[in-house]
């Protein structure tokens, strides 16, 4: 494999060959299965919570924050993102594709028109849904 000082753009496609090779050098596909790769996402995603979990709100940009805190978040958001190409790709899922598909999606059920009425109230646009529901 090669090192990130090598990678000019970095696309899903690329993380996806990167971790297909990763797994095949140390044999690992046989424990690359839906349920193991979503286990292991969920908890990377655990990880990552741990880090904001006594924060209280933390502002845009993390002001304040370390650089060895800043690696660590960096690590862990990667650990997620790895772990979601691996899925997709096992699932037999164009990530980027159904990514795309669903912005869209979220464009049509969330207007810009009905979002900029509701600016106005804004019980009604914190106590709703703000276009970033899974369903």
């Amino acid at each position: 494999m090669t090192g990130p000082e090598e990678a000019g753009s970095v696309t899903l496609d690329l993380l996806k060959k990167k971790m297909v090779e990763f797994a095949k050098e140390r044999d690992w596909e046989q424990f690359h299965s839906p349920r193991n790769l979503l286990l292991a996402l969920v908890g990377e995603v655990g990880e990552l919570s741990e880090i904001f979990q006594w924060k209280g709100e933390v502002p845009k940009g993390l002001p304040g924050w370390k650089e060895e805190e800043k690696v660590h978040l960096g690590e862990e958001l990667s650990d997620v993102l790895l772990y979601l190409v691996q899925l997709s790709d096992i699932c037999g899922i164009d990530l980027g594709k159904a990514a795309l598909r669903k912005v869209e999606l979220n464009a049509i059920k969330y207007p810009v028109s009905k979002q900029q009425s509701q600016k106005t109230n804004n019980d009604t646009l914190f106590n709703g849904n703000n276009g970033t529901e899974s369903g």
